[in-house]
């Protein structure tokens, strides 16, 4: 088999699968050899391969979820939440790559995997910036009716779709900061601002109750998890794809909602199709808590990776936040 990983140090987070792994999986999956296999570097989670097996007509691709002792306790099974989640994304499912196999059993290697069809289209960061930018403004729209459509659909109670555990907002909010304050912790970091934002969440959680009915959010869609056709005239979303961090609670705490809302440019397209956003001061209050919430996973992220400098920078921004709502 021709075999292409991606070159990593040792102490990197995603450590690389080998060639008799895919092979195997393959044979267990296809009954067929595999032929070749590209590690894809998009990814900072998951190790991603695309992979032509005999017999196919097109490459396959395989996900590997890190280790389980790898994984922070606010993003245990994010793969397995994302299996979870399929049945609740048919408005979207003409987009979503299709599931072949799924394997939590650990026996040919000690990580979830998903074997799933290959989407048509190039990665939205690699070719949207060669359309000329008053073209943008159709892609964020789409991204707009994309958002909406996941966001109308309604869930049993609140937390991760795998694992809806909460009866109220309130309740999920704070159980997701102290569970990113202990992560941080855990890792040698100082988690008390997070565990401030927590405090302040149970403190005026009837602010947060106001929000009553769950709602399905995409946690991590944005551009990095968008396929755009590769020739088309203007920016065509042919996929969407890496939904592992879905919950059920208020849309605006969504990640999309934060990226959309960063800034004042081709992105106000977005919310022609979505619709506007609440701006009742309750609503500001919520958004504000939910960006700490943000800041801490994006945290969590940065000291993965080995970013130390910007780590300290998220400290700055937490607090900025703090002196408005405390």
């Amino acid at each position: 088999m021709d075999f292409q990983p991606i070159e990593r140090p040792g102490e990197a987070f995603q450590q690389p699968v080998t060639a008799r792994h895919l092979q195997e999986i393959s044979r267990r999956v296809f009954g067929r050899d595999a032929l070749s296999a590209v590690e894809l570097g998009l990814g900072m989670y998951n190790n991603t391969y695309k992979v032509t097996v005999a017999g196919q007509d097109r490459p396959v691709v395989m996900r590997f979820a890190p280790e389980p002792a790898r994984q922070f306790a606010s993003e245990r099974q994010l793969m397995r939440n994302e299996y979870a989640t399929v049945p609740y994304l048919s408005v979207i499912a003409p987009l979503m790559p299709r599931i072949v196999a799924a394997d939590w059993s650990h026996d040919l290697i000690g990580r979830d995997y998903l074997v799933q069809t290959l989407l048509d289209g190039v990665p939205a960061p690699e070719r949207l910036p060669g359309y000329p930018r008053p073209l943008w403004t159709g892609f964020y729209r789409r991204l707009g009716e994309i958002t909406r459509s996941v966001h109308d659909v309604r869930g049993p109670r609140f937390g991760p779709v795998a694992d809806p555990r909460y009866d109220t907002w309130s309740q999920a909010v704070t159980g997701s900061l102290t569970e990113i304050a202990a992560d941080l912790e855990n890792a040698g970091l100082d988690g008390a601002d997070l565990r401030k934002a927590a405090d302040l969440a149970a403190d005026r959680h009837d602010v947060l109750d106001e929000i009553t009915e769950p709602r399905l959010l995409t946690g991590d869609l944005w551009t990095v998890n968008v396929m755009i056709a590769a020739e088309a005239p203007e920016p065509t979303v042919t996929g969407v794809l890496d939904l592992d961090r879905t919950w059920w609670g208020d849309p605006a705490a969504d990640w999309t909602i934060r990226m959309a809302a960063a800034r004042q440019d081709e992105r106000l397209a977005f919310w022609e199709a979505y619709g506007e956003p609440d701006r009742a001061p309750a609503a500001a209050w919520r958004s504000s808590i939910y960006e700490i919430r943000h800041l801490g996973a994006v945290r969590l992220e940065r000291h993965r990776h080995g970013h130390a400098e910007r780590v300290r920078e998220s400290y700055d921004a937490v607090a900025a936040v703090l002196a408005e709502i405390d």
